[in-house]
């Protein structure tokens, strides 16, 4: 691995800021090192890269306006020619992420995703953009919502559901013309966190998962209650199952199961995918299929349930 090129991607649609975060990149000193950049443009935006910039910072700029000519074999040339030390490739957002392929000689070192948060909901709402959208964000590792000015707060934080929803290892960053905005406030939670149990029906368990994820010290010594679905992982320690719940981020085909391990002494008794209602204090402690700390639940009690009407949460809406 350390003999393959770097590749950084960072990708968004047309005049969702992507030329102007590359144009930062370059000209900062950190990214002042050794050897050549190569810089590949899949689309050309408002923002243009100076010849100066490019110059000082040995960086080579290539244009490939096809998503047919984006290929293996096609980015190998292009090591040939240029041999550069690390490659920042600015993806065409009306591209399907899906068909980006990289040889073997490269590896991909970072995705980030811009997003015009102006622009976001249209985009949303539309079922093919979200489509193109979900790829582009599933596995980044840090997504930049800019032009925040005049969208009010509870529809950035809708947003910010929506795509934490997709990607939820990504870093999220909000800004607007005077900089980055605090998004974290209690206050933007549909539930009442104070309660002496926190009762999560359908999407506030989804909201709830995704918000103890961000901040898990938010939770702990609080005790919660829902409906769920039984799921025992593989190599799970014995005394503890997951109860969680299928969330649609994109579309039918894209679901994923969203659950904390949880301890249970009859765990055992339970049966894969039945439904229960679990009462279940929240803690953060070190659990060794995390990793490292995490949210574990404590059941309080586990009683069997009837599937809810909406069995799915649909972040999608």
């Amino acid at each position: 691995m350390a003999d393959k090129i770097p590749v950084y991607v960072i990708n968004g649609f047309l005049e969702s800021g992507k030329s102007s975060f590359f144009a930062y990149t370059l000209g900062q000193p950190y990214f002042q090192t050794k050897g050549r950049t190569l810089l590949i443009l899949c689309e050309e935006g408002e923002v243009e890269f100076s010849k100066p910039l490019l110059d000082q910072t040995r960086t080579d700029k290539v244009v490939i306006e096809n998503a047919e000519e984006f290929t293996p074999a096609a980015l190998m040339a292009l090591n040939a020619k240029y041999q550069p030390e690390r490659i920042l490739i600015e993806w065409n957002g009306m591209w399907n992420f899906k068909e980006f392929r990289l040889p073997h000689a490269m590896m991909l070192e970072q995705q980030i995703t811009c997003i015009d948060a102006s622009t976001f909901g249209m985009y949303y709402q539309n079922l093919g953009m979200r489509s193109l959208l979900f790829e582009e964000l599933k596995n980044s590792e840090l997504v930049m919502f800019n032009r925040c000015d005049d969208i009010d707060e509870e529809t950035l934080v809708k947003y910010k559901r929506n795509v934490q929803a997709i990607c939820q290892q990504a870093e999220l960053i909000f800004e607007d013309a005077n900089g980055e905005i605090d998004m974290t406030t209690e206050e933007d939670l549909p539930f009442d966190i104070n309660q002496d149990v926190i009762d999560l029906q359908g999407l506030n368990y989804g909201i709830w998962y995704l918000d103890a994820m961000e901040h898990p010290d938010r939770y702990a010594g609080k005790k919660i209650r829902y409906q769920g679905l039984v799921a025992v992982p593989d190599g799970f320690p014995k005394g503890y199952f997951v109860p969680g719940r299928m969330a649609m981020t994109c579309c039918a085909q894209d679901m994923q199961f969203l659950g904390y391990a949880c301890q249970y002494d009859n765990s055992s008794d339970l049966k894969e995918k039945d439904w229960v209602t679990v009462t279940a204090d929240v803690e953060k402690e070190a659990f060794d299929p995390y990793g490292g700390e995490g949210i574990v639940l404590h059941a309080v009690s586990v009683e069997p349930a009837a599937q809810p009407e909406d069995p799915v949460i649909n972040f999608a809406g």
